[in-house]
């Protein structure tokens, strides 16, 4: 494998790596509040993939736009979600294994409300929302699409960082992820802190969403690449962000350089086995960050 291919790998890597790190901050955010592992962050996530798709193929919008379109689809449907599915539950302390499966159930719910609408049929934002597709350097041929996930995710993730430890509402945030009990003693509203999370987790869910969408076909099970987010996330060690966004470029890369290698269908399966030796050798994950409070 020459050098050129490597950089070319690395650069595809990266750029998947982006958009499971989106992902996976989401989930994780969740986590850190309530303790259960959220995969209605799926129906997030195919949610704001085709209410960009909408928004580019029906009402002709540019890109930008496009991806504001998802990111708000996304912050509302994490909203509803937390509203009708999620807060009964903590309001009558329910047990962590009732979350879990209510997040099934949703995931679930909203992949058959997309196959209701959309069909099983595959579809595609359309090739003229980036009018540059490719760009040559050096003999490196870098997509546009992989270069905005990039840039996009880089954005992200430095207003999520500015958000989480300049104002109000992140530092309300960080507090009940610590203890979310504590946190209702000292007078915050602890329902409107878990609605703000679940807000900006949906924020992150849409990006991802509108993201992948580009650069992948739509179907209604698009939200099923939350499994990759949930990953990562174990990977990185639930109780840290960074060592979640970490995770989740190192997975990107790995399952870039293992399709180019052995094909796409060997490739989940030792990505799962690799996930079981590092948490045999490193239950913790990366960030040294060890769970058992959870479902």
């Amino acid at each position: 494998m020459n050098i050129n291919l490597i950089l070319q790998q690395v650069i595809n890597g990266l750029s998947l790596g982006a958009v499971y790190s989106l992902i996976a901050v989401g989930f994780a955010m969740i986590f850190n509040i309530l303790k259960f592992s959220n995969f209605a962050h799926g129906g997030v996530i195919g949610f704001s993939a085709y209410a960009g798709f909408l928004a580019a193929t029906k009402l002709g919008l540019p890109l930008v736009p496009v991806i504001l379109v998802g990111m708000l689809t996304g912050a509302v449907t994490a909203i509803i979600i937390e509203f009708v599915a999620f807060r009964w539950i903590r309001i009558r302390k329910g047990q962590l294994v009732y979350f879990f499966v209510t997040s099934i159930t949703m995931l679930m719910l909203l992949q058959q409300f997309l196959i209701m609408i959309f069909g099983k049929a595959f579809d595609f934002y359309p090739i003229t929302l980036i009018k540059t597709k490719v760009i040559r350097i050096s003999g490196l041929t870098i997509s546009v699409t992989y270069l905005i996930t990039l840039i996009a995710t880089i954005i992200a993730f430095a207003l999520l960082t500015w958000i989480l430890k300049k104002t109000r509402i992140g530092i309300a945030i960080r507090a009940a992820s610590n203890d979310l009990s504590a946190t209702a003693l000292m007078g915050i509203n602890v329902d409107f802190v878990v609605a703000s999370t679940f807000f900006v987790s949906g924020l992150l869910g849409g990006l991802s969403g509108v993201l992948y969408g580009m650069s992948a076909s739509l179907t209604p099970q698009i939200g099923q690449v939350v499994v990759k987010g949930f990953i990562a996330s174990v990977l990185g060690g639930l109780g840290s962000l960074t060592g979640v966004a970490i995770a989740a470029f190192a997975l990107g890369l790995i399952e870039v350089f293992l399709i180019a290698t052995i094909g796409s269908g060997l490739s989940p399966v030792v990505i799962f086995f690799i996930m079981v030796a590092f948490l045999l050798l490193r239950p913790q994950g990366v960030a040294g960050q060890s769970f058992t409070d959870k479902a």
